[in-house]
């Protein structure tokens, strides 16, 4: 028997709309199935099923009251005609069954709008919706935080975390990132830090309790030299995260910088917040405070400068994206047995060959694979065909290495991004404690090693110089330098490509 529906349902706008609803819906509940048992390009299938085609869907169901009024329109105008739409008279059949359908159509659709939307919200909440969808400009980040201690949280949790609000801000800062994506406008490499990023105590404290951080932390870094032999040199720290007894809580070691009964502000001058001349201690139990200039530097000229209150962020400004230096993973490289220590003078060509900065994944790699292997014809050429296969392996392990820390495309590596942590390659706690920030009572900021951490262990295996775990050695250089480090900075020589 033929379905009577309303004479304005037969045009050609609402034929063609409800033929691309129904496709599109059939679409979606296929590719829907597909992702239960398909593993496989989930974030491309996700952006298809949750975001594109329910558009198609919606225009299909808007253009078939489009071309019912259209042609109701053009019906009045022909004298067709007596009444305007909406009209619905139930007793008319033609109507009825056009209501049923309405009505049937209208609950199904708002159940898959219910499901399609939280399931949209999840995909959009997703790690492979963050780091894989724009997969040029976002490997890099996503490469990193795949290898951070942070690997199992969720982009959102960081960067979004809970309420309505900030998820809006994010959505609607998320627009401008997919136009600047497709219009190619995006800088390279992507900058830092985040502008109007949300407070670290809304997002990091929701697992980190400040009031608990107060254990230390034994860290034994491997380290080789540059030599032939590639010699080992090891060193032992206990990181004076907290105080030396739990009891004490956050009274003293680097974490006593978040104590809640202290207030740290500090005026920066460059945005990466690597320049600040002026900090300003208060203390919120008594109300006293301290403010700290650096040498030569006048308050007249800080006036217009941009204050910041010292959080987790001021710190920890790559918690999950770092990019180490090649003096860094090199050594994590060679101690995990990816590069033959054996090799003579693996630890300097790994370091040589990794100085240019490359423009391509293509560059990077032949640049490493012939700069290793002619260092070894032109210095090792009797013993170069015995040595090929470890020197192929050593050329792997760098170039893996490489990969985790360097995107050429992006023009990402270690040293566009400062990190904040240690005092090594980049400033870090230097940026205060460097004997320069002076009070009006003469006090000063000190950078004495000991403050933050102890050395309790050093030097080669077969000379290592230890102490007891609540002692300290005074810190020895791999190499004879005599005391000049201990009138500059580690920055001064340590450029991320020395030993």
């Amino acid at each position: 028997m033929k379905l009577k529906l309303p004479s304005s349902v037969y045009n050609w706008i609402s034929l063609w709309g409800a033929v691309l609803a129904v496709i599109t819906l059939f679409m979606i509940i296929f590719l829907f199935i597909v992702s239960l048992f398909h593993a496989g390009g989930q974030t491309y299938l996700g952006l298809v099923i949750y975001l594109v085609l329910p558009g198609f869907l919606i225009f299909g169901l808007l253009l078939i009251p489009l071309g019912m009024w259209i042609k109701s329109k053009r019906d009045l105008r022909l004298g067709i005609k007596e009444k305007k739409l909406p009209f619905v008279d139930l007793n008319i059949k033609s109507h009825r069954n056009a209501f049923m359908i309405f009505t049937i159509g209208t609950v199904f659709f708002l159940l898959i709008s219910a499901i399609g939307s939280y399931e949209a919200f999840n995909f959009t909440e997703s790690v492979q919706f963050c780091g894989t969808l724009c997969h040029k400009v976002m490997n890099p980040e996503y490469t990193a935080y795949r290898n951070s201690p942070h690997a199992r949280v969720r982009c959102v949790d960081c960067h979004v975390g809970e309420g309505a609000d900030w998820y809006v801000r994010s959505k609607l800062s998320g627009m401008y990132q997919v136009y600047a994506v497709i219009a190619n406008v995006y800088p390279k490499p992507i900058e830092t830090p985040i502008h109007n990023l949300r407070p670290a105590r809304e997002t990091c404290e929701q697992c980190h309790w400040p009031e608990k951080f107060y254990a230390r932390k034994l860290k034994v870094q491997r380290h080789y030299l540059t030599d032939e032999k590639n010699s080992e040199w090891d060193i032992h720290l206990a990181i004076k995260i907290g105080a030396a007894y739990g009891a004490l809580g956050l009274q003293e070691g680097i974490h006593w910088h978040i104590n809640p009964n202290v207030k740290i502000e500090y005026i920066y001058t460059d945005e990466k917040h690597q320049q600040i001349p002026w900090v300003k201690y208060t203390n919120r139990k008594n109300g006293k405070v301290t403010i700290y200039r650096e040498n030569g530097v006048e308050e007249k000229s800080l006036d217009a400068k941009k204050t910041s209150t010292m959080d987790c962020i001021a710190c920890h400004n790559r918690p999950s994206h770092v990019y180490n230096p090649p003096a860094f993973y090199i050594n994590n490289a060679i101690t995990a047995g990816k590069i033959p220590q054996e090799l003579p003078e693996i630890k300097f060509i790994s370091l040589k060959v990794l100085e240019p900065d490359f423009s391509s994944d293509d560059e990077a790699y032949n640049s490493i694979n012939i700069g290793v292997h002619d260092f070894y014809k032109q210095n090792y050429f009797d013993s170069y065909s015995s040595m090929k296969n470890k020197i192929n392996k050593a050329v792997a392990g760098i170039w893996a290495e490489f990969g985790k820390n360097a995107f050429p495309e992006m023009k990402v590596r270690w040293d566009k991004y400062p990190n904040n942590i240690g005092h090594v390659e980049f400033d870090g706690c230097f940026r205060c404690h460097d004997d320069k920030h002076v009070a009006e009572n003469g006090k000063v900021i000190s950078k004495d090693c000991n403050l933050c951490h102890s050395i309790i262990a050093q030097g080669s295996p077969q000379k290592l110089e230890s102490a007891s775990v609540t002692g300290m050695l005074e810190f020895k250089h791999p190499i004879d330098i005599s005391n000049e480090w201990k009138d500059g900075l580690c920055t001064d020589c340590h450029t991320g490509l020395n030993p």
